[in-house]
């Protein structure tokens, strides 16, 4: 078993043995993403389209952006289908050495690489529609660790369509090894994304857009958090203030190292939702590797971030599986995520109580920081009612 000792996990042979036979049976039991270029997909599915900034250089293989590091960023827009039948959530990969189907797997109906930044501000401005209040909105995603670029883009395409989101929809892609065994690799590669970022971010403001949604995935919001770090150092508080609210998933993330982001970035986005939960097993891995009882998106002691204005919502009694990335996944986080607005609301209205937004789920607020989402039926039982 792992003990804690000193405050920090004491792994044995026979662990770490375990844990590493568990990444790779991780790493054997999912396929790859790919992308898989159909034009035709595009009558059949609904097309969804992604701009795209990336720190990866090309791969002289496969010609497209793989795993290695590039110092200039590049730009370009990928238009995705996205199939007619599939779960909320749910994203498919045509099988190797079969037929793609439009019906059923994620598709590429264009691929279009900006040879000038000038280009790719100039087609995400004709995107950035007006937002619910007015304004010109964008939503860049960060993408976390193991993940390659064809995971990355398909997902923010899955989650924009099936949040209605609004506005632009940008997709960073920092150069992760893709690799379950690459953990240190990718941590390292973060650093060193993190000036492609802010100017991602430079160039989504010059577009036109006025109010910039930062989302990031696990590994991701170590990335995200370094960035407006540094913008807050560098005095960009015009640019930070674009900023209209930040959404950190499963975030692998130190809490002593946020607490001290925090710090240097000053005000924090608001709003600033976590979206974690204590039964996250690849968090708890993460912080085996780390050396750390707890990492910011399976934190169980609150009181750690108290002082801060966010808001945690801990998803841990729904999520099921791993835990990780788990309202990417479920259709009621989904929806949760899409009615946010609400969410934010009932909390600053209502501290104490319980506020049902969703079929099968109650928000229960249990003090400033804290919303615990639950079923209702564990709900009712735990009540006897």
């Amino acid at each position: 078993m792992i003990n804690l000792v000193g405050g920090h996990h004491h792994v044995e042979g026979r662990d770490l043995a375990r844990f590493l036979v568990l990444v790779l049976l991780l790493a054997s039991c999912a396929q790859r993403g790919q992308i898989t270029l159909d034009s035709h997909a595009a009558t059949i599915g609904a097309v969804q389209t992604v701009f795209v900034g990336t720190t990866r250089m090309i791969d002289p293989e496969t010609r497209r952006y793989g795993n290695g590091r590039s110092e200039v960023i590049n730009y370009a827009r990928y238009d995705v289908s996205i199939p007619p039948d599939r779960a909320l959530g749910e994203i498919e990969y045509p099988r190797k050495g079969s037929k793609p189907n439009p019906k059923t797997d994620f598709l590429t109906t264009s691929e279009v690489v900006h040879t000038t930044p000038s280009d790719f501000r100039s087609d995400i401005a004709k995107a950035a529609l007006k937002g619910p209040r007015g304004g010109r909105e964008a939503v860049i995603f960060v993408h976390g660790f193991n993940t390659n670029f064809a995971e990355g883009l398909y997902r923010i395409a899955q989650l924009s369509h099936d949040l209605e989101l609004p506005g632009a929809t940008v997709h960073y892609s920092w150069p992760s090894a893709a690799n379950p065994l690459g953990y240190v690799r990718d941590r390292d590669s973060v650093l060193f994304a993190r000036d492609g970022l802010e100017q991602l971010i430079k160039q989504v403001e010059d577009a036109g857009a006025d109010r910039i949604l930062l989302v990031a995935h696990s590994m991701g919001a170590l990335l995200t958090m370094e960035t407006m770090r540094q913008m807050a150092i560098r005095g960009e508080k015009r640019l930070l203030q674009k900023i209209a609210g930040v959404i950190l998933i499963s975030p692998d993330l130190d809490v002593d190292v946020f607490r001290s982001q925090s710090r240097d970035i000053g005000v924090l986005p608001q709003p600033f939702l976590i979206f974690g939960s204590h039964r996250d097993r690849l968090l708890n891995l993460s912080a085996v590797v780390s050396g750390e009882p707890d990492r910011l998106g399976n934190l169980k002691d609150l009181t750690r971030v108290a002082d801060l204005k966010v808001t945690y919502l801990d998803a841990g009694d729904i999520d099921g599986g791993a835990g990780h990335f788990a309202f990417g996944n479920s259709s009621a986080l989904l929806s949760l995520l899409g009615r946010i607005g609400e969410v934010d609301a009932a909390f600053q209205n209502d501290t104490r109580g319980r506020v049902g937004l969703l079929p099968g789920v109650i928000l229960t607020v249990q003090n400033a920081t804290q919303i615990v989402l639950a079923p209702v039926a564990a709900i009712a039982y735990q009540t006897g009612q």
